[in-house]
């Protein structure tokens, strides 16, 4: 059970903070909520206390779990690239991953679209996944490894600065 500021994780919305607790009656039956305030945005969110951990609703990851994180987008090694599949395959299993609100789920994908950019043209569908992705992991990040959001962002895009694709090499003619 999660207290009064506690930073939480929610799926696919990111870093929220505990609120309030408050029991407030629903269609004739009490309930105990969360009542939740997304950092990025503001967003307020009001979630069951006992379904809580069935919509993926978790506490910030340790410090451990985020250098871990941090150090497996540096490894390259189990990317196999996008051949053979199609991209609404890729986005709905990337989509999947965005929601479960498991980090390493999160930064998988963040890793695959800046390991794809490599050799393409991200679609603005990827580029938008990427976006939310990168707002993911480095807002958790942030506070998992207590540092500042933008310097987890430009660390991140150091670590891929060899993939990535810049506005120049887009617009060059094939020699």
């Amino acid at each position: 059970m999660f207290k009064l500021n506690d930073l939480v994780v929610y799926p696919s919305q990111g870093v929220g903070k505990v609120e309030r607790i408050e029991t407030q009656e629903i269609g004739g039956a009490t309930a105990e909520l969360y009542i939740v305030r997304i950092l990025s945005n503001n967003v307020t969110l009001m979630v069951p206390v006992i379904n809580a951990e069935n919509v993926g609703l978790r506490a910030v990851s340790s410090l451990r779990v985020g250098q871990e994180i941090f150090e497996s987008l540096k490894d390259r090694s189990e990317f196999t690239g996008y051949t053979g599949q199609n991209w609404n395959r890729r986005y709905r299993e990337y989509s999947e991953k965005l929601k479960s609100g498991d980090l390493e789920d999160v930064a998988y994908v963040l890793k695959e679209l800046f390991l794809i950019g490599r050799d393409k043209e991200l679609s603005f569908g990827e580029r938008r996944l990427l976006e939310q992705a990168m707002g993911l992991v480095s807002m958790e990040l942030a506070y998992s490894l207590d540092r500042d959001q933008e310097e987890i962002k430009d660390d991140i895009h150091e670590m891929f600065a060899d993939v990535i694709r810049t506005d120049d090499e887009n617009d060059e003619e094939p020699s």
